[in-house]
């Protein structure tokens, strides 16, 4: 018999691979300072696209003031306990009430985290009898809760209606020979590509196929819309959503999650979800606070507007220097380059030790070997200064990596390590 943390010693996965160099400065980093367009990273003052703080309502005063004195009034604790033994507040329920009003549901149900939620709202939908199709380049979450499905599941290439209907005519026949039923997965906007998913095409299948349509709308939320309230209202199917989730730690920069749907369905959420009926209830300052964002991103359309014109002032000065953006169509901003693993790490370094500019960096093999992705996340309270001296310093890092700069110093660093 064999101990499994020896397997965990010799392999600590691809990522874990490089702990030794990358923790605290490539992954893991520590900022300091407010979350605002300009954060401390290793003493110096960086400007930062790497926050999840599209309305810039992270320090907005009036949020910082509701979360001041509902901590001040409540404490972190209360309510104490899960929700269906002793954690229901009216003031939980007047949240709900409100994200459902917002994103046009009859209902909505309120979780403590996005991932979780996600997880766990699958879970409690399909049965073995039914069959999952989602997206390939579906969020961890959506992957992990369908892991826990014991029924068929089929991925479709990402955004790509052909291969969709492709699996939708093989999960029909194993659906009907079970007796089961179909749910489609997608995303409202996904987070590393900054691309809408095909919501509209989706919907028009449901005139050939019979399906539930579930959207995790977290990067949609607050950033699309006219009222802010998501992809699907962006692309005009909002009602053809069946089942609508999305999370408060993008648009709203705080805690928590909801799913949205027809009164029936989020009912039988409510006292189905195992991540919620055996979890703590989540703190007021959190729904209090929450109520608080909900109401500006209502009454604040300016919020959202900055954001757009930061986001098309970066995406324009970086595909004037001839950046590949790939397919963006939403304000998250990525970056694709050419390059190695160590020439991807000494490349971010001299962007941050150089030039001042903190961007998150995403390599194999979350994206294909060869490929370096630098995925900025604009906010409202990014400036044009920022995006200005952001486009110089990455035309700057593309030359040094296209003319081998950064490879020398990758390989030596490399041999460095295995001496």
């Amino acid at each position: 018999m064999k101990d499994i943390f020896e397997r965990l010693r010799k392999d600590k996965g691809p990522l874990g691979n490089y702990a030794d160099v990358a923790e605290g400065y490539f992954v893991f980093p520590k900022f300091e300072g407010q979350i605002s367009n300009r954060m401390k990273f290793n003493g110096k003052e960086m400007i930062t696209w790497s926050i999840n703080n599209y309305l810039g309502l992270a320090n907005h005063p009036e949020v910082k003031k509701a979360d001041a004195e509902s901590a001040a009034k409540w404490g972190m604790a209360y309510p104490m306990g899960a929700r269906a033994m002793s954690g229901q507040t009216v003031k939980h329920e007047q949240l709900e009430k409100e994200l459902a009003e917002f994103v046009n549901k009859e209902s909505a149900y309120l979780l403590n985290f996005g991932y979780q939620g996600n997880v766990s709202i699958i879970d409690s939908l399909v049965t073995k009898n039914d069959v999952i199709v989602y997206d390939s380049d579906s969020h961890a979450s959506i992957i992990d809760g369908c892991r826990l499905h014991q029924g068929k599941r089929y991925t479709f290439r990402h955004n790509d209606i052909k291969s969709l209907e492709k699996m939708l005519e093989r999960a029909t026949k194993v659906a009907d020979k079970n007796n089961g039923g179909i749910l489609v997965i997608t995303e409202g906007v996904f987070g590393m590509r900054g691309e809408q998913g095909k919501l509209k095409e989706i919907v028009a299948l449901k005139s050939k196929f019979d399906f539930r349509l579930l959207v995790d709308d977290a990067h949609g939320f607050g950033t699309l819309g006219k009222t802010g309230a998501g992809a699907g209202e962006e692309q005009g199917v909002q009602d053809d959503i069946d089942i609508y989730f999305a999370t408060f730690a993008k648009s709203m920069a705080g805690i928590g999650a909801f799913v949205a749907g027809e009164k029936d369905l989020i009912q039988y959420l409510k006292y189905n979800m195992r991540s919620q009926v055996f979890a703590k209830s989540l703190p007021m300052p959190m729904v209090e606070g929450a109520l608080k964002r909900l109401e500006l991103l209502r009454k604040s359309p300016e919020l959202k507007n900055k954001l757009w014109e930061v986001a098309t002032s970066l995406q324009k000065g970086l595909r004037d220097a001839g950046f590949d953006l790939g397919l963006t169509d939403t304000v998250i901003t990525p970056v694709y380059l050419e390059g190695s693993v160590p020439e991807a790490m000494v490349m971010v370094k001299d962007l941050r030790e150089k030039y001042n500019v903190f961007t998150s960096i995403v390599i194999y093999p979350v994206i294909p070997k060869g490929m370096i992705l630098l995925r900025l996340i604009p906010t409202a309270v990014h400036t044009q200064e920022d995006i200005d001296i952001t486009v110089k310093a990455f035309s700057a890092i593309r030359s040094k990596l296209e003319s081998g700069v950064y490879k020398r110093i990758g390989d030596e660093m490399i041999k460095q390590m295995r001496q």
